[in-house]
């Protein structure tokens, strides 16, 4: 598992509003049985984003979102492949965390 990796919602039925999730947990921490993920909902249903909090992204040819606000963690076994990993938008990712626990 890599930081910034984006994997499929594990739950079909949420796929359509929420197609992926991306792991933002540091890659150091093993051991545990989770990841921390925020979720990447369809541009197309979240109205009005906050900029800095839910920048825009694509992922493997979709439009995205990502929910900063709505992080959780999920089971490491709900995780299969990755088929992307947003390493190169990690300077807006990261700051949407910043703007979310305050070092905005």
């Amino acid at each position: 598992m890599a930081r910034f990796d984006v994997y499929r919602h594990p739950d079909p039925a949420l796929r359509k509003a929420t197609p992926f999730l991306l792991d933002v947990q540091n890659e150091y921490i093993s051991g545990i049985h989770t990841r921390v993920v925020l979720p990447l909902r369809a541009a197309r249903l979240l109205s009005l984003p906050m900029r800095d909090l839910n920048p825009a992204l694509e992922v493997d040819g979709v439009a995205v979102v990502l929910d900063t606000a709505a992080i959780g963690a999920i089971p490491l076994s709900e995780l299969k492949t990755p088929v992307a990993n947003l390493r190169t938008d990690a300077d807006l990712i990261a700051n949407a965390l910043d703007t979310l626990f305050g070092a905005y």
